[in-house]
């Protein structure tokens, strides 16, 4: 019995082992395959949803959720080299308007011949010294700095008003450009007649050397001197008169001044614009008409307020108002000699009303109006300024003031009601 029941214990206890094993095994095998079947649902449910999502959504997804490690790794895939910046560098600012004036003002004005001394304008002085050798009345200066061919018929107009009140007089043009073939070309019509015109190309350096000028034209030429917005051709007349007055003497005259009669007379003079009628003093004064001796000390002033005040941004500024503001100061100290002329003499109408000279009467009571300024105009007035800046597009008319003025005071007389 005793070996029965061993047995029997032995053989219960194998069959019990073999069984757990086989159930064992069973779970198992069900356990992998539905790990497999599950792993397989879920990476076809990712991978639809991958293909279901928008790449804009997949940047969105990834710049709330990357890290560096992820950001390096993208990096490396697309080849690009990432460079990590302390601080975000500011865009570039573009230049302003006005810096870019400037810096083109730096690069281009020591580059203008204008400014430079060349073979033909270091002639100047032994040209000029020649001509006015040659004898002279009264010796009258102009400026043109614009092209000879901008050199119209009333500017001739105001040459001929010139000669044919001081037939012995000298007249100088200082200009680069009508001093070529072109301008000699112009003036052929009064040097053919004997009249003494001359166009010499200004040395600019040499005529402002010891003045206050040199200063202000060194400072120009290297850039650091910005010109303004006024054209540079004006405020070089501007000085340029004034320079050549106080080096040589005599008058100088804008060319859009007709002169009426002779400048004999004067001296260390110039003329009111504008008075105050009640209290008989000059509002303004203005520098088309300037007649001084060589070296004076009101010249050496006008210089020196020039290059000491320069302001290219306003007009006026270094002409007329420079003229008016330097008077004003020395008007009481003693050592400067000079008249300052009413507008009659220069400047007999108003810039505003200049437009009316150019008009020919219409009517009896206009041309009342026409002789009785004409009749005016014979007595105190020594020229009359044109304002070529409201008038230059104006035609004269025939019997016009201005029409019977050039008339009278021409020495060549073609072509007056053509221009």
């Amino acid at each position: 019995m005793f070996k029965f029941r061993r047995c029997t214990g032995h053989t219960k206890s194998l069959f019990s082992t073999i069984s757990f094993a086989a159930l064992l095994f069973l779970i198992l095998l069900s356990g992998s395959v539905f790990s497999n079947l599950s792993l397989h649902s879920v990476a076809i449910k990712l991978k639809k949803q991958a293909c279901a999502i928008h790449p804009l959504e997949v940047y969105r997804q990834f710049s709330s959720n990357s890290t560096s490690l992820t950001l390096l790794s993208i990096k490396e895939e697309t080849g690009e080299a990432y460079i990590e910046h302390p601080k975000r560098q500011k865009p570039p600012t573009n230049p302003s308007p006005e810096e870019e004036r400037i810096e083109l003002i730096v690069k281009t004005l020591p580059q203008l011949e204008i400014l430079k001394s060349t073979a033909l304008t270091q002639q100047f002085a032994a040209q000029a010294q020649k001509f006015f050798d040659s004898g002279c009345e009264v010796k009258f200066f102009m400026t043109w700095i614009s092209p000879a061919i901008s050199f119209g018929k009333k500017e001739f107009f105001v040459v001929e008003s010139v000669f044919k009140a001081h037939p012995n007089g000298c007249l100088m043009i200082l200009s680069r450009t009508m001093g070529s073939s072109q301008g000699n070309k112009i003036l052929r019509p009064l040097t053919e007649r004997g009249f003494k015109v001359i166009a010499l190309a200004p040395d600019l350096p040499l005529l402002f050397n010891n003045t206050p000028a040199e200063t202000w034209f060194d400072e120009l030429k290297k850039g650091t001197k910005d010109p303004g917005r006024v054209p540079l051709a004006q405020n070089l007349s501007n000085l340029l008169r004034l320079v050549i007055l106080y080096k040589y003497g005599g008058v100088y005259l804008d060319t859009d001044f007709i002169v009426l009669k002779t400048f004999s007379g004067l001296r260390n003079s110039i003329g009111a614009q504008s008075m105050d009628l009640e209290a008989r003093n000059w509002t303004r004064l203005n520098n088309a008409v300037l007649i001084f001796d060589k070296n004076h000390p009101l010249l050496f002033k006008f210089i020196e307020e020039f290059s000491l005040t320069f302001d290219g941004n306003k007009w006026g500024h270094n002409g007329p108002y420079l003229v008016s503001r330097v008077i004003e100061k020395v008007a009481e100290r003693p050592g400067f000699n000079f008249t300052v002329l009413p507008p009659i003499a220069f400047y007999p109408v108003d810039w505003n009303k200049i437009g009316g000279f150019f008009l020919k009467p219409k009517n009896p009571h206009e041309s009342k109006w026409v002789a009785a300024k004409l009749l005016q105009l014979s007595g105190e007035t020594y020229g009359i300024h044109l304002w070529n800046k409201q008038t230059s597009r104006l035609r004269i008319e025939e019997g016009s003031i201005i029409g019977q003025l050039i008339s009278d005071h021409c020495v060549v007389c073609e072509d007056i009601y053509s221009s």
